[in-house]
């Protein structure tokens, strides 16, 4: 029995939450390691804190850890009760990837966790073997039904509107380093099945410097099941420019849920973060890599000022019920993501006024 045969779907981010999760830095000198471990710590317990504000955090990290995460989360100011550590050992910090994609019954309002496989984005960085257990332990601890996807998939590579519609790239779900034995039709076949959508609309490729090949969640973001939220670069010099030109292209001639034109807004990128030396020469900085948490919007910037008020500025207009706060993740980007990359949404158990079909 596949989530969508048992009446499961996936619902949209700005859905009620009972958690949003996270998976600490881990102590390995391939990330943030050395001088840089105490930093990453701290930006952590901040996200940790600033979500924690709206609903509990669920962190997966060893037992040896919990002392000291909470102690980081305590100087950061968190409320204390909403800090749920796990002993959920892991190979990385990419929670929005290597963690469960929460479904929910659209009757009963259960809550079920999809377990897709997990190979670094295409094998690109070993080991991975307990990132890919991240799911099913979480689903363990949590006592939750386990539907198994039957392909890879990461959570940053899917968009979903809560109307059926789900919005990806072909850069890294057609890319043979995922599922090179499936073809598009098998592969929106197993999202329908495994996340309970209709119809997939696909973009071409993503942003310059993106370990994933190209993740929707520095691409594009829906608002609501009608408006969509598009990066743009202004740069002419950059090669960005066409490839985001080109998803727009796309965006604008896609239907929404009742055969209209989507609202597409353009966001445009920060200027280009670079570190000399650093494996990634042009970082893959993108505002809508936000995180919709209960009542609130967080939001990346990057000690940009003028674009990053503008960005907050535009998010706040389109969440004008919530409160937008912006984070610093100039430093956290250097590892190749931000705030949505980090963290995965889990729905609130039950039937809610904020569901799809709701009362």
């Amino acid at each position: 029995m596949t989530a969508a045969s048992a009446g499961f779907s996936m619902p949209p981010e700005w859905s009620p939450q009972e958690a949003v999760w996270l998976s600490w830095p881990v102590d390995d000198p391939r990330h943030w390691g050395g001088a840089k471990r105490e930093m990453m710590w701290g930006k952590f317990a901040e996200i940790a804190a600033a979500i924690s504000r709206f609903e509990p955090v669920r962190i997966n990290a060893p037992g040896a850890d919990h002392a000291a995460i909470m102690a980081a989360c305590n100087r950061a100011r968190a409320v204390p009760e909403h800090i749920q550590l796990f002993d959920h050992p892991h190979n990385d910090v990419w929670c929005r990837d290597h963690g469960p994609i929460f479904v929910k019954h659209g009757v009963t309002g259960e809550v079920a966790v999809t377990d897709w496989e997990f190979n670094a984005w295409g094998g690109k960085f070993p080991p991975w073997d307990l990132d890919n257990a991240i799911p099913s332990r979480i689903a363990a601890s949590l006592g939750k039904r386990v539907f198994k996807g039957g392909m890879i998939l990461e959570g940053g590579a899917i968009e979903i509107n809560g109307a059926g519609q789900l919005l990806t790239t072909e850069a890294v779900l057609l890319n043979p380093n995922r599922n090179a034995r499936l073809d598009r039709q098998e592969i929106e076949q197993r999202l329908r099945d495994g996340l309970g959508v209709s119809e997939i609309l696909w973009l071409k490729q993503g942003i310059e410097g993106d370990d994933t090949d190209g993740h929707i969640d520095d691409l594009a973001r829906f608002t609501d099941t009608q408006t969509i939220l598009a990066c743009v670069e202004r740069n002419s010099t950059s090669p960005n420019q066409r490839i985001l030109q080109d998803n727009l292209s796309r965006l604008r001639s896609l239907l929404g849920p009742h055969g209209h034109a989507f609202e597409v807004l353009e966001i445009p990128l920060p200027e280009a973060c670079e570190v000399p030396g650093w494996r990634l020469p042009v970082l893959p900085a993108s505002y809508v890599n936000f995180l919709i948490v209960n009542g609130g919007v967080l939001v990346p910037t990057f000690r940009q000022g003028k674009n990053d008020d503008r960005a907050l500025g535009m998010i706040r207009e389109l969440f004008s019920d919530r409160e937008v706060i912006g984070i610093d993740c100039l430093d956290l980007v250097e590892e190749g993501g931000t705030l949505h990359c980090i963290s995965q949404q889990q729905p609130r158990e039950g039937r809610t006024s904020g569901d799809p079909g709701g009362p």
